[in-house]
């Protein structure tokens, strides 16, 4: 044996992924998925019969839950498909900057300073009349592979 001390160096990430495996044919609509390294929800899957190569086909149709683009997919029903860890979040509104972002009350007690505010245009007017009008807002936070962004509103009364 060796009295050599070795040094590794690792590359690796401790922390956990981002996504996990599920076989296509169990992604059912309303589910999610990654189309093209963006985190998508299923609105529409179609399965086609065996063919000639022995695997039947799952013909996905997902939205990209981030900025609501719509993706496609077709793979066999035996693979397994990436499936992405999506997390939602209440938080309650404190202020919105010039800049256009939010600081939001965490559940801690501490803030959350990095998040903008969303680009859909009614949720965007609702966020800011509802803040000036002095309302007590708290907004949804949905995330999955590292974005961020406020999906939703709800309005707890005045002040």
């Amino acid at each position: 044996m060796s009295d050599e001390e070795h040094q590794f160096e690792s590359k690796a990430d401790a922390g956990a992924s981002k996504t996990f495996p599920q076989q296509a044919g169990t992604i059912r609509k309303n589910g999610y998925i990654v189309i093209k390294n963006r985190a998508c929800k299923v609105v529409e899957v179609s399965t086609s019969k065996t063919g000639k190569h022995g695997h039947a086909k799952c013909h996905f149709v997902a939205i990209d839950i981030f900025n609501g683009k719509k993706l496609e997919d077709i793979v066999p029903s035996s693979h397994n498909c990436d499936v992405p860890h999506v997390n939602r979040t209440d938080y309650q509104l404190i202020d919105i900057s010039e800049d256009g972002f939010v600081s939001l009350l965490t559940e801690s007690g501490g803030t959350k300073d990095d998040l903008k505010l969303p680009t859909d245009d009614t949720l965007l007017t609702q966020i800011k009349e509802g803040f000036a009008e002095g309302k007590d807002l708290v907004v949804t936070v949905m995330s999955a592979m590292g974005e961020e962004q406020i999906c939703a509103l709800k309005d707890i009364g005045p002040k």
